[in-house]
């Protein structure tokens, strides 16, 4: 009796919100896998594969779907156990052989939950990751305007940093984005006046989708909470002296 060969599983990218982001080696994997794997809410609901739906609407016959239903807590025990059930289920997936496609908004290793499954995964099977373009890219291109030239400096932090951790790295850096803004906002409101940034932000929310928002006028952001899927793009007016 023959052994299946073992499977690949891929970690593919479908950027911020724009089905039209993903690279055609995302669609053509998505299209051909055995079964295609994403984050979901617990009413079942995912925004990777919502992103993904043009390539899955043409995928293979027999094509199977696994939806992860990750509960929205901060304590990552939660996290960490539905991972560890998803590894044990795709690894049986993977001894059968087949393509397994595993969905990721933005990128899958920048700050992409398919790095979580990477390291479970990657010592005993075959792992290939698909860069998808990240929210940060597609804030940039949204609001046309470049985040670093020539010597300018530029980080990354969330909305999950301390307070002195957002500010330092505003008083840092040139160019900065905070992810995650969301409940932090007030927060980060706060950090970029201490910075004394406030006018240097410009603020975005589900970047790439159709209730894309923008405001270029962050000292008009009430200091509440806003959606999980919202950045500050923080960059220097004057470019010239940067050189």
């Amino acid at each position: 009796m023959s052994t299946a060969q073992p499977g690949m599983l891929y970690g593919v990218g479908v950027g911020p919100g724009d089905p039209e982001l993903l690279t055609l080696k995302a669609v053509r994997l998505i299209r051909n896998a055995d079964r295609v794997a994403y984050l979901a809410n617990g009413e079942g609901r995912s925004q990777a594969r919502e992103i993904a739906r043009l390539a899955l609407a043409e995928a293979k016959a027999g094509q199977q779907e696994i939806p992860v239903v990750m509960p929205m807590s901060r304590d990552r025990t939660l996290a960490n156990k539905v991972y560890d059930e998803v590894a044990i289920q795709i690894a049986q997936c993977l001894r059968q052989g087949e393509k397994v496609v595993f969905l990721c908004e933005g990128d899958p290793l920048f700050f992409g939950s398919f790095a979580y499954l990477l390291e479970r995964l990657q010592d005993s099977y075959s792992c290939h990751v698909v860069p998808g373009i990240s929210s940060v890219n597609a804030a940039a291109a949204t609001l046309a305007q470049p985040l670093t030239l020539l010597k300018e400096s530029f980080a990354v932090v969330t909305g999950r940093h301390t307070d002195e951790q957002l500010r330092q790295t505003l008083q840092q850096h040139d160019s900065v984005v905070i992810m995650k803004a969301g409940e932090a906002r007030p927060r980060i409101l706060a950090a970029l006046d201490a910075a004394g940034r406030r006018d240097d932000a410009r603020y975005l929310e589900y970047i790439g989708r159709d209730n894309q928002q923008v405001e270029a006028e962050v000292a008009q952001l009430p200091a509440e909470k806003g959606p999980y899927f919202s950045l500050f793009v923080v960059t220097r007016h004057q470019r010239g002296d940067s050189g």
